[in-house]
């Protein structure tokens, strides 16, 4: 990890909290990665013990939440930060925050791939371009936390891009399932859970992209939340 941005503090106990709670929220967003894999590959091939290891995981990343959050707050208490390490402890706070939202969507598809399985309407037939979608946003989540790792925003805006494709792909899957009700009105039970599900990985590319946006104001101060895609980028220019 670069720490350069980190400043050196006369009382190295300061240093070693700020270490490891940056370590700590990239073990929550680990855990978050493995919760989406996990949850995707439950639901495309009828792995309910796998869903269920997912549930239960949920729980892990609540109690990572909340440790975090309490970390931080004591030491905004007690070292009254100021510059980057005030910024930093900030974003973390917004960070673990928008990964315990895509935990909880993670759980949610797990528990959809439970009870399709449990239905009659079960199929694993057609998840092709369910999975192509779970792809582009685990790859986002994994280069934003890369770029946490690494307290750089270098090629963010790359990442934030994905987000447009994302809803291309949720588009596109919505447009197939309205086809297959309209179709065959027996499609319409499980093309209405198909729907949640893409949703939420639609939401996890969101909170993906917050997360993006999170590291701007950590890195640069600045507060990018709101802008379009375009006014990002115009922003980032020279960065």
């Amino acid at each position: 990890m670069d720490n350069s941005k980190i400043a050196h503090h006369i009382s190295e106990n300061f240093n070693k909290e700020l270490e490891d709670i940056r370590n700590k929220v990239l073990t929550m967003g680990g855990c978050v990665e493995e919760q989406i894999e996990q949850a995707v590959r439950a639901l495309t091939t009828g792995d309910m013990e796998l869903a269920e290891l997912v549930i239960k995981q949920d729980n892990q990343i609540d109690e990572l939440e909340m440790e975090i959050d309490a970390e931080c707050t004591q030491i905004i208490a007690l070292r009254q930060p100021a510059a980057f390490d005030l910024r930093l402890l900030l974003v973390v706070l917004r960070v673990i925050n928008e990964l315990e939202r895509i935990g909880d969507l993670a759980e949610r598809i797990a528990k959809m791939a439970i009870y399709l399985s449990n239905s009659s309407e079960g199929r694993t037939d057609q998840y092709h371009e369910l999975k192509h979608m779970a792809g582009l946003v685990k790859d986002m989540l994994h280069s934003a936390l890369d770029n946490f790792a690494r307290m750089t925003i270098e090629g963010i805006t790359d990442i934030t891009r994905c987000d447009e494709q994302v809803d291309r792909e949720y588009a596109s899957i919505i447009r197939q399932l309205i086809t297959q009700m309209m179709e065959d009105p027996r499609n319409i039970t499980r093309s209405m859970d198909m729907l949640w599900t893409v949703r939420a990985l639609e939401r996890i590319g969101d909170h993906s992209r917050y997360l993006c946006e999170h590291l701007v104001y950590m890195v640069n101060g600045e507060d990018v939340r709101h802008l379009t895609q375009a006014e990002l980028e115009e922003k980032m220019k020279g960065q």
